[in-house]
Parts: C-alpha cells; sequence; structure tokens
C-alpha cells in the first residue's frame, strides 16, 4: 500500500490507479521510481548529464572500500585522506559526480590501480559507468533531451537539487539542534549523517547544512542518513506536491514549512499589484461599433 501511495506522490498513477503517461516513462528505466522520476525531471531542467551519473553511481554497489575497524589506523586515515578529495560543498550526490569523473579521466592510465590506490572498488566504477551507458540509450530511444555537461556551475547545483527533489522529496530530515541530530519528516525518526559523508567528516569546515536530502537511511543502533545534500525549504516546497506537504505528520519542521508557505504566499500577492482601469474620455468610445466583427479563441 505504501509502494502505491508512494507512486501516486511521483504522478505515476491516474485516478483509476493504472500508470500514468509519466509513470509509462518512468517504468522504461531500470530504476527505483523515485530515481526514474528524478531523471526525468533532469531533462526539464538542462541537468541530464550529472543525474544520469548520480543514478547509475547510487544504482551501482557503492564504490567505497572502508577499511575494517581492525584495519591499521594508518590505513583509516589514507581511505579517509583520499575520500576527502572527491567531497563537494554542495554535498554527497555531487561527490559522487567528482568520483566518476575522476575515474573516467583514469582511463587514460591505470584505473585499478587508481582506485586501489583511492579504496574505491573498480568493479563498482564499471558497472555505474555500464548503468549510466544504459540509461544515456534508453533516453535517445524515447527521445528526450540530453543537455550538455556544465557540472560545477552554481546554477546547474540549483538545477541537480531541484530534480533530485522531484524525486526524492519524500527524504527529507531537518537538524533540529544545530548539532548534526537530524529529524527526518516522514518517518519521525532521528539520525545522524553517516561518517563517509562530506558533512560527517568535515562538518567543522563546510557546516552542517539545517534541510538535507538524504537517499537511504539504516535504523540500527547507530541510525544514519546515508548520501545527504543540503537543500533550502523554499525549493523544497516549491518541487513536493501540495498533497504530500498537508499529509505529513505533525512537527515542528512542518510547521517552519507552513510559515514559510504562509510568507512565500504574502509575498507573491504583495507583488500582484492590480492594473488601474483607465476610461475613455469620449463617452462614444464606449459604445460597440455596429457590425464589427470579433475574434475569439478557437481551440484546434
Amino acid at each position: 500500500m505504501q509502494a502505491l501511495e508512494e507512486l501516486d506522490y511521483l504522478a505515476a498513477l491516474d485516478d483509476d490507479g493504472n500508470l500514468s503517461e509519466i509513470g509509462i516513462i518512468m517504468s522504461e528505466f531500470p530504476l527505483d521510481p523515485q530515481m526514474a522520476k528524478a531523471l526525468l525531471a533532469s531533462c526539464e531542467f538542462d541537468c541530464v548529464s550529472e543525474v544520469l551519473t548520480i543514478a547509475a553511481m547510487l544504482t551501482a554497489p557503492s564504490c567505497f572500500l572502508e577499511p575494517p575497524r581492525q584495519a591499521a589506523l594508518g590505513s583509516r586515515r589514507a581511505a579517509q585522506y583520499c575520500y576527502t578529495k572527491f567531497q563537494h560543498p554542495e554535498g554527497d550526490h555531487f561527490a559522487l559526480v567528482n568520483i566518476y569523473n575522476a575515474y573516467k579521466q583514469s582511463q587514460h592510465s591505470n584505473p585499478e590501480q587508481w582506485c586501489q590506490d583511492c579504496f574505491l572498488s573498480h568493479a563498482a566504477l564499471q558497472t555505474a559507468d555500464a548503468i549510466r551507458s544504459e540509461l544515456t540509450d534508453i533516453l535517445k530511444r524515447i527521445e528526450l533531451p540530453i543537455s550538455e555537461p556544465s557540472f560545477g556551475t552554481k546554477g546547474n547545483a540549483k538545477n541537480v537539487k531541484r530534480a533530485l527533489l522531484s524525486g526524492f522529496f519524500m527524504q527529507i530530515a531537518r537538524d533540529v539542534d544545530g548539532s548534526g541530530n537530524y529529524f527526518m519528516l516522514t518517518h519521525k525518526h532521528m539520525a545522524q549523517v553517516h561518517p563517509l559523508s562530506s558533512y560527517g567528516s568535515k562538518a567543522e569546515k563546510l557546516g552542517l547544512p539545517e534541510w538535507v536530502l538524504f537517499h537511504e537511511y539504516t535504523l540500527s543502533e547507530n541510525n544514519c542518513i546515508c548520501t545527504v545534500s543540503g537543500i533550502s525549504p523554499e525549493v523544497f516546497i516549491q518541487m513536493a506536491p501540495q498533497y504530500f506537504f498537508y499529509n505529513l505528520p505533525p512537527s515542528e519542521s512542518k510547521e517552519l514549512l507552513q510559515h514559510i508557505i504562509d510568507h512565500m504566499t504574502s509575498a507573491e500577492r504583495r507583488s500582484q499589484k492590480p492594473e488601474p482601469i483607465v476610461l475613455p474620455s469620449d463617452p462614444a468610445d464606449c459604445q460597440e461599433p455596429a457590425n464589427q466583427p470579433y475574434e475569439r479563441c478557437v481551440v484546434q
């Protein structure tokens, strides 16, 4: 039942419970529904190349070869240092793009050795590369636009987050106390950012964002949200369906979002000033000319 509800939120079902036009297109991709919807949205926001990479990297097995806890401290520190080279201030989704791009550049030398030196799985990155090629072929087959790469620009980062929120608006969390204790709006659980996250290892330098989008979460002794990127609540409100927001369970975070919605609504009303009515100086101008044909809009 929850799966059907999620499909409904993603506009993948019509009023009869069958696949909608969007749902039929989403089903073309070998992805989970949320990622498929994000990939479709990337066509609208001109960030297809970046979202293709993110989708492939998250669908493939994890590329991180973190040394086990019993390994030497030097090995674990070396792995952590390698991972910091790929971190991105916008979040973990963008770090995955950094890793993939660096992997593709290593093809000119020795990719297996490069992966070993960076504590990354060569097999996982090969799988991600194959998935990305398959997704690209599907986009071409169904004739969806593929925008040119523009990774690294501020506008691109905003568009990537908009595309991701189109699919993952159900996976939002808020730092409730400024110390990394994140409240998941849908599940009402508390969690910490995963240690491998950019925000987990460099929180002092990057700062912890108040609102985040996460890819997945683990409920265990140490509840963690994984693959995390900071977002603005205003963009979340714009991308999430209105009925999804109203169905969120009550919480302080929901009240804050409602306050933002009210503020945005009042600001929009103030900006819409009524146009002044100009009356003709000659009363005769108000009379409709006799036998004057008029035009009307005809739906073809």
